[in-house]
């Protein structure tokens, strides 16, 4: 089935300025920000070893990881030994910079090249990520650049899924193409190319099936949907993006490198940072595999979804949501 939906939902433009607002209200709210009374609890004291270590223990409670720990700590001993940093708030300012120089390199946007057309984003995550939503909402964002977007609903095994993902076109004024539940994913996607290439659409977004990345059988359907594109345009897919789930903590780690492993992973988008996410997790993703970070989703609305900032970030999870307010103006200036 395929079939333009009425373009009468146009999403606006990127609101860049109110989403970093949201990320700072809502990531670590309360007390769970990395520094939440650091300050108090050594008052007038100059730095020393047992600052490190309270440090050291709440990076690695925040699921940063050992070795995204071990890389931040170490650059502020040699400060500390250098005496720079004099007191616990110039601590907490050196401790943003080094969480930006870990994540700086991973904050690249998604591009769509206009060379390739379709160009096509293959979308794939474990049960519960928040995939389907994450597609609508990059619908809507890509719509509202001027792009005209097919969406494939390549998670046949759910019938939910499949009328979802219509709800989301519809929405977003795309083109929709799907089959019957039960229907082989790789012929999904590819009659769903081939309508995207007589159309002269700009954008194919693919859903595929929620899966365990320790599922091999299911791994192996996702290559085989990977090789089908191919088979339309040897170039494709132009994009694999990621979801995870930032709740899933170090296990969003190994998802990552597994499905990376799979099918060579292009970009990620870490969702339900709104929820108990400690988020630290993002770091240790950027530290270990490096792979450029696209998106933030921080709740349901289409809004709530953002591209990643790493110095607005950085500051949202060390400083709390006040005092990272200015700090991520500031870093975005």
């Amino acid at each position: 089935m395929f079939r333009r939906t009425p373009d009468t939902a146009n999403a606006p433009a990127d609101e860049r300025a109110g989403f970093l607002r949201r990320l700072r209200s809502r990531l670590n709210r309360g007390d769970s920000w990395l520094t939440y009374d650091l300050g108090d609890l050594f008052k007038g004291r100059q730095i020393d070893a047992a600052i490190l270590e309270e440090l050291e223990t709440r990076l690695i409670s925040a699921d940063v990881g050992v070795e995204a720990t071990a890389r931040i700590l170490g650059a502020l001993r040699q400060r500390v030994a250098r005496k720079e940093l004099t007191d616990v708030r110039a601590l907490i300012q050196a401790l943003r910079q080094s969480i930006v120089e870990v994540l700086a390199p991973c904050a690249r946007p998604l591009r769509i090249d206009g060379a390739h057309r379709p160009f096509v984003i293959l979308v794939v995550g474990v049960n519960g990520s928040g995939k389907t939503t994450t597609i609508g909402k990059l619908a809507r964002r890509c719509a509202a650049e001027g792009h005209s977007v097919l969406l494939a609903a390549g998670d046949t095994f759910r019938a939910a899924a499949i009328e979802q993902l219509k709800v989301w076109a519809e929405r977003s004024g795309a083109a929709f193409a799907a089959q019957l539940p039960g229907a082989d994913p790789g012929a999904v996607v590819f009659d769903a190319l081939q309508a995207a290439r007589a159309r002269g659409s700009d954008v194919v977004l693919a859903d595929t099936a929620g899966r365990l990345h320790s599922q091999s059988h299911l791994m192996e359907e996702l290559k085989k949907v990977k090789r089908v594109i191919q088979r339309v345009d040897a170039t494709a897919p132009h994009e694999v993006l990621l979801v995870l789930d930032a709740n899933q903590g170090q296990n969003a780690l190994v998802q990552a490198q597994q499905f990376h492993q799979a099918v060579g992973v292009t970009g990620l988008v870490l969702t339900k940072l709104d929820g108990s996410a400690k988020g630290g997790i993002v770091i240790a993703i950027a530290q270990q595999l490096a792979i450029p970070i696209r998106y933030l989703g921080i709740g349901e609305a289409p809004e709530d979804f953002g591209e990643f900032d790493a110095a607005a970030f950085a500051a949202a999870l060390i400083e709390g949501p006040q005092d990272a307010a200015a700090a991520g103006q500031a870093g975005t200036a």
